[in-house]
Order: C-alpha cells, then structure tokens, then sequence
C-alpha cells in the first residue's frame, strides 16, 4: 500500500509539471462546449506527422466526421426534453494525432481539475496571489478510436477514475476489467472479429492461410485473438505471422510480400492492420505481380473503406471485409451538409476541412498555400464536393448517448424532482457511480440496434460482411455478402472472384486426399499431409487410419469400406471343366459298350477265358473312374461332398483290387506249377471275388471312419484365391476335404496299383498274351507314369491362383486316363476279336492242368533258347486251355 502512495505522488508530480506547461497553451487546439456537464472527446483529427512532427495531414472522415458527430449528438441531447431535462451538456474535445503519446499529453486537460494546485510560493509582479482559471471538471470522455490510444489513456483515466466509451478502439486487451476498469465500447472487441473471421475462412473452406498485423495493440492483438482461436477449434494451420513496423524502412512491404510468397500456398491472408499500411501492401503486391494470387480477408480497420483500394482495385478484387454492423444516420447527413464556414465556428478545424474538402484556399494565412483557387465560403458539402457518411459516426452517437441515459439515471435517482443538477452532481460526480450506470444502459442506439454492454463492458458482435467487387461495368463497390451475429451467415453464391468461376478458391496447405488415402500428417504442421493409398486388403477406416478387412471380404472400389468376397466354383461351361467332362463322357461310352458286348457274348470263350467276373468288376471301377468327374465338378453340398468321398477312391479300388487279384492269381499259379502239378488255392472265379471284394471293404472301412469323425460339410477358402489384387480375389466353395485327406483317401488304391505294379513285373515272364499278365503289366506301368506325373501337377500348384481349377481337371483327368488304359489295353483288343473275328472266338480242347503248366514250361524254354517259329497259335492255345480248366 506504501509503494502504491509513493507511485501516486511520483505521478502526480509529473503530471503537475505538465499540466503546468500546458496552462499557458490556448483552445486553438481543442473544441470547447459550455455545459453543465462536460464530457471530453478524443478524435483522430490529423494523421502522425512524420519525424519530429507530431501531426500530419487532416482526416477528413475518421476525423472530421466522427468529431461533428459527437457535437450533433450533444445538439439532440441538449435539445431532447425527455434525456437530461434542464441540464445541458458541453464538450471538450481534443485531437490525437493518430498517436499514443501525443494523445496522452492532450488527455492531461481532462485531469487538470481534479488536481490541486499549490500557488503559495507564486506571487504575480505586484505581489499578488495568482489567479488560477478554473479547468473544466471532464465526468467522462468519449474516445478514442486507435486501439493503442485508448490503452494510453485508459491508464491515465482510471487513476482519476474516469468512465470512457470508446467508438472505434477493438483491441482484445481492453476486454481486461482488472486493468482497464473504467473502459466500455460501443463495438465489439477483435475477440469477437477473430471469431467472425475465422468463422469465414472456415466457411471457405481454407486451412492455411497467413496472418499480417500492423504494429501495436490493434494489430498484434487481433492477430494473437485469430491465431488463439485457431489453436483451440483446431483446422486451421497458420503459415506466417508478419508485422508490420511502426515506421516501415524502403521497400519493406515488397520484402513482406517475398516473404507471403514463400508459402505460396497459403493465399488466404489474414489482415489486422491500418489502412495505411493496407494500401501500402495493396501497392507492394501490385508492383510485385501478384494480382489474383493472394485472398485478403480484412478486419475492420479495412472495412468498406474506399482510401485503402483508391488505385489498386484489381488487385483488391475479392477481398472479404468485416465491419460492425452498422447504418447511415441521415439526420447526420442533413446536419453535415448544412455545415458552412460561418454556422460552424466551434469546430476549430472546420477551416482546414474547408480548404481539404473543395481544394481551395482561405486568405493569406491558409493552410494550403499551393492551392489555385481561393475559396468563396459559398461551397456546398455534397453538392460541390463528394459526401459519403463515415462508418463509425454511428458509434459515436451511441457513445454519446450511452453516457447521457448514464448521467440521466444517475440523476433520476440521486436527484429526484429536482430541476437541474442537484448538489450531490453539481459539486463532484462520482466516477465509479456513474460507471455502473454506464454498464446497466440498455436503449436503441441511432441505427435502431441495442446498446448495451457486458460485465467487460464490451458491446456485443454485430458485424457486416463485405467483399470488394468489380462488376462488368468495371465499376469496384463493396457488396454485403453476410453478416455475423455469434454465428455466420454467408451468401456464398452473391460472391464475385477475379476469374469469374463461382467455385470458391482454395488457399491449402495439402488437396484433399481422394477415397481410399489416407492422410500422413506433417509433423507440427497438422493442416499439411501427404495422401496414402490404402493399399492391398485395407480400407480408409478414418481420415488417418487404414485398417485390414475382415478375412472374408475386400475393399470397396473406393476402398472407403469393406464388401463380401465373390464366392465361386468350378462351373460345367468352364474350359476346365468341359475338357474332363468331354473325355469321361467318351469313356462312359467306351465302357458301356464293352459291357453291353461282353454281356452280349457272355458265353463266348473270349469272355469266359478273360474272366467274366472279374471282368465285370474291372469295368465297374472303371465306370466308376469316369463317372466321379461328374462329381467332382458338381456344385460342392453335403450331399456331393459325401458322394465324393466315397467314390473318390472307390472307383481306383475297384479296378486296382481286381487286377491285384488276376496278378496275384497268375503269379501263384507259375510259382505252384515250379513246384508241384497240383492247383494252388484260392484260383476259383469265386474265390477271386471274396479276395476282389475284402480288398475294397477295406476302402469303405477308411470312408466310413472318416464320415464318424469328420463329417462332410462345404467350407468357403478365401485364401486360395486371395491375390495380390483384392478386386481378383474370390472365396471358393469346397468340400471340406484337404489334400492331405485326398491323398489318404487315394491312398489305399495307390497301394493296391504299386502292389500289382510289383505282380506284374514278377509274372513278366508269362507267355506273351498268356492270361493277360503282359498287358496287365503294360497297363500298370502306364498307370504308374500317370499318377507319377500327377503327384507333382496337383502339389506344384497348390500356391497358384487357379489351383481349384488346375488341381481338380488334373484329378479327373488322371483318373480318366487311368480309365482309358485299363479299358484300351485289357478289352479293347477282345472286343475287337469278338466284334470283327468272330473265327477267332471258338473253343479250344479241354486240358488238364498239369498239361497246362507243362506246356507253359516248355513254351518257356522255347522263349529262353529264342525259337525261329512263331509261337503265338500255341501261347493262345495254351491260354483258353487254362482259362477253361481253371473254371
């Protein structure tokens, strides 16, 4: 508390030191209003003066204007019977210069009375007590319009706990009611504009743009507003911050504009900045060739403002702006336009405005010596010179009106009844009273819109959108194209861009990633990415994710999601399947006719000799082989599954089981007769068939312990076909038999075919033709080269892609082909005897069976020493005979 006295004092010295200096200064510089309550104005009536000038050139509409409208709105107050009856309001308003701490020395006239002035130790030259003139007591102060100027003399202001109501200033900062207490504004603060401009380029679709700011508290904090809100909503990257300096070095802004271009992609710039500064960077792309690259999006120092753009409308086509909402005031117009050199002496600087607004020159001492006219005082505002209402006159008014519903309730309640100022407000108003009341106001301001303020006293967010246009007359306007009012609302098809195509322009980091890509963000740059395909059985689960399908499905052909895998089989119109089907239908031709013929000449010796019943065995398997094609390409069930078990082996079995037999028959036969003259056992066509028939029980046996403990059942394998191209691969319907249990099942026959393989190289020395053992052994030798052949087909190919088709033509056919050699070679040859040599099929004489193997014997001596005679009529001989003794 100590340290807060002592800062106290040290400002009040320094303050009483310049109010000393600024006693001798006279109203040459300021408006004064007589008034029973004074509130002061801060208006931006000159623009900065270069170095060591504090002000420069008159600001015929920021300044002039919005000064004119205070004193407008002091004339209604003072003439409205209803708001501060009897009570008359005064002014005293000052010019900043459009600089803080010019303005800050000007704002120490509002103070001066409420400072006490020790005048003990000054005497005048006769020695009298000096006489000091009484200052005007300021209650509250209307302004100012920079940012920066407001927080300067907000700082002063609030120690002497003065109300202010700024028009114009929207720095975010001034929204801090622990240090700028004694602050309110009429418009929104730059919070509320970030929003809205965010707001917009979200609408557009932009998600890299840059950010421009004039240097100061307007500039950097509505930046800093911008790039906050988009660290909290996320989806919109910043690509530079730049500043601009306070007082610009040559070719700065062409500097600002390189740099822009090195993140080219981020069209979208985001403005925060004076108009000044805006023209010179409208300029500095213009010179550097870039018109129509870059996308402005002001704020509302830019506005609607026609400065700005004067000159370079090209390359400000298609800005977007934002502005408060606001309205003309037309009983401002009427009053502006009546204002002449001699119904307006109050204003001070209404003589520069003169000379500025119609070129001309006032006497001698004018401000614009260069002038070639002098000026008559007979010009007309609007009618010799052009006249469009400023945009923040609005403001002022409200400013002006907020603080007089202010002192009107604060006199309703601490003077009620009472005409005029009572003492309570004559003698010392109480800043912080009348702040409270300034806060509590609620009325329609002059464009018919609420004014009010919240605990921050900040107004609420109205703004206009604009976009600068230039229509096929070539004539450039500002157009209303939305409005915002905590919310957006754009009329995107009343926007115009410089190409002419009505689709809204990009300004992105990275092009959207197509159906199916995924994207891998830049690391620290969330709005830049690289686009991933999805690739192989994966799909786009997000917009950052790509995840596996299930096992049973594949990608969509925009790979955004997953479908069902086409389940196939083995079609009859197939090539696979036409080719195995064509040779097992020639077989079961060939092999119907064989048994029709040899049922037809049952009791011919032919077919008795060759073993009628076995025969008819034989052929059944071999029907058999030829028919299981059928299955094999049949739509896969339970009940083809189960039929294919069975018949799969079945057939093989059959034939394989029947020449065992004949082979084993013969073999023991020649081995008995080496040894003795009697007949082995076992060798009648009934026994052959008890032998024929336990061999294939066996096979069943194995089938049906496979039915008990892996019952038939189709199945879908996904992965036989599932190649590198998900859109090739397919799910093929099965039987659920393995190759594993299709060799098993093969197995058995196989072993019954190596067995009689080994049978008839052991009886290769029979007699040629004698009882079929030579062509028996041919069939199995060929046989063997098939299925030798086959075993590496079927498991070479078990990775390929057409596995279902190749595996399952390469079974049928080799069971075909087995088929065909066993038919061709062991009855085709009879068949032909019986059909085409009828002569040849008689019967031979009876022999017992020691003659039998006795003529065996000697025909295989005969054999060994390489007889010159042909030996074929004896070896047939010998072969019915013993086919006939046998039986």
């Amino acid at each position: 508390f100590i340290l807060q006295c002592v800062g106290w004092v040290i400002n009040m010295y320094i303050l009483s030191l310049s109010l000393s200096l600024s006693l001798s200064l006279s109203y040459a510089h300021s408006i004064r209003l007589d008034g029973d309550i004074i509130l002061g104005g801060l208006f931006p009536v000159h623009s900065r003066g270069d170095r060591g000038t504090p002000c420069g050139e008159l600001k015929k509409e920021k300044g002039i204007h919005r000064l004119e409208a205070m004193m407008f709105a002091i004339d209604l107050i003072n003439k409205d019977p209803e708001l501060l009856p009897n009570i008359t309001l005064g002014a005293r308003i000052l010019d900043t210069c459009s600089r803080d701490t010019y303005a800050l020395e000007q704002s120490l006239t509002f103070v001066q009375a409420l400072i006490e002035k020790d005048g003990s130790d000054v005497r005048c030259a006769n020695g009298d007590p000096p006489i000091f003139t009484k200052p005007d007591k300021i209650v509250g102060v209307i302004g100012a319009a920079a940012s920066s100027v407001s927080i300067m003399v907000a700082n002063i202001l609030r120690l002497f706990k003065i109300p202010q109501i700024s028009y114009a200033s929207t720095a975010p900062e001034l929204s801090d009611n622990t240090r700028y207490d004694f602050f309110s504004r009429v418009v929104p603060p730059d919070s509320y504009q970030a929003q809205a401009m965010m707001d917009i380029v979200t609408a557009m679709e932009w998600n890299y743009v840059s950010t421009l700011a004039s240097e100061g508290n307007y500039g950097e904090s509505g930046v800093e507003a911008f790039v906050q809100i988009s660290r909290e909503t996320g989806g919109v990257c910043i690509a530079q911050s730049l500043k601009i300096p306070r007082e610009p070095k040559p070719g700065e802004f062409d500097k600002i504009i390189r740099r822009l271009l090195e993140t080219s992609n981020a069209r979208a710039i985001i403005m925060f900045a004076n108009e000044d500064d805006i023209r010179r960077v409208l300029d500095a792309a213009k010179r550097n060739n870039q018109t129509g690259h870059f996308l402005w999006v002001g704020s509302d120092s830019w506005g609607s403002k026609i400065s700005p753009v004067i000159g370079q409308e090209r390359v400000a086509e298609g800005a977007i702006t934002i502005l408060p909402k606001r309205a003309s005031v037309d009983a401002f117009d009427r009053y502006f336009r009546s204002r002449s050199l001699s119904n307006n002496r109050r204003n001070v600087w209404f003589a520069e405005f003169w000379e500025e607004n119609f070129n001309c020159k006032l006497g001698m001492h004018g401000k614009r010596p260069g002038s070639p006219k002098k000026c008559t005082g007979l010009e007309k505002v609007g009618r010799d010179s052009s006249y469009e209402q400023e945009g923040k006159v609005q403001f002022v008014m409200d400013a002006v009106y907020a603080m007089a519903h202010a002192l009107h309730r604060m006199h309703r309640e601490l003077c009620y009844g009472y005409p005029g100022l009572c003492p309570r407000m004559a003698n010392n108003i109480d800043g912080k009273e009348l702040l409270s009341y300034i806060r509590a106001v609620n009325f329609n301001g002059s464009a018919g819109t609420p004014v009010v303020f919240n605990e921050n006293g900040d107004a609420p967010g109205r703004y206009d959108i604009f976009q600068y246009q230039i229509t096929n007359r070539s004539t450039a306007e500002y157009r209303v194209i939305g409005s915002w009012t905590n919310k957006l609302h754009l009329k995107v098809e009343a926007m115009h861009w410089r190409t002419g195509d009505p689709s809204l322009p990009a300004s992105v980091c990275s092009i959207p990633c197509r159906a199916g890509e995924r994207k891998k963000v830049v690391k620290g740059v969330p709005c830049c990415w690289h686009c991933e395909r999805c690739e192989g059985y994966h799909y786009q689960a997000s917009e950052f994710t790509c995840e596996l399908c299930p096992y049973e499905m594949r990608p969509d052909t925009n790979r955004t999601g997953c479908v069902p895998i086409p389940i196939i089989k083995l079609e009859w119109h197939s090539p696979w399947a036409i080719i195995p089907v064509f040779i097992s239908m020639l077989g079961i031709i060939a092999t119907s006719f064989v048994i029709v013929t040899f049922v037809r000449y049952n009791d011919t010796p032919i077919v008795r000799a060759s073993g009628r019943e076995m025969s008819y065995v034989l052929l059944t398997g071999i029907f058999l082989c030829y028919a299981i094609t059928f299955l094999m390409i049949a739509a896969p069930d339970v009940g083809v599954c189960s039929l294919r078990r069975i018949f799969l082996g079945l057939g093989m079995c059959f034939s394989y089981a029947a020449l065992l037999t004949k082979t084993n028959r013969i073999h023991r036969i020649f081995e008995q007769g080496k040894k003795s003259v009697t007949a082995p056992r076992f060798i009648s066509p009934a026994s052959q068939l008890v032998i024929t028939f336990s061999l294939i029980s066996v096979q069943l046996l194995g089938v049906f312990v496979w039915f008990a403990v892996d019952p038939p059942h189709t199945v879908v394998d996904y992965g036989e076909q599932r190649t590198q191209d998900p859109s090739a691969a397919r799910g093929v319907l099965k039987c659920d038999i393995s190759d594993l249990s299709l060799i098993c099942s093969l197995g058995y026959s196989i072993l019954l075919m190596v067995t009689c393989t080994v049978y008839a190289i052991k009886t290769r020395g029979v007699p040629e033709t004698f009882n079929e053992a030579k062509p028996i052994g041919f069939t199995m030798y060929t046989t063997c080269i098939i299925w030798l052949a086959f075993i590496p087909i079927f498991f070479g190919t078990s990775q390929s892609a057409e596995r279902m088709y190749i595996q399952t033509t390469t079974l049928t056919i080799s069971l075909s082909l087995s088929a065909s050699v066993s038919l061709g070679m062991l009855y085709m040859p009879k068949v032909y005897i019986i059909l085409f040599h009828p002569e040849q099929n008689v019967p031979k004489r009876k022999r017992s069976f020691k003659a039998i193997v006795t003529a065996a014997t000697m025909s295989g001596k005969l054999t060994q020493k390489g007889g010159d005679r042909p030996n074929g009529e004896v070896k047939t001989e010998l072969c019915e005979s013993m086919e006939t003794n046998s039986e």
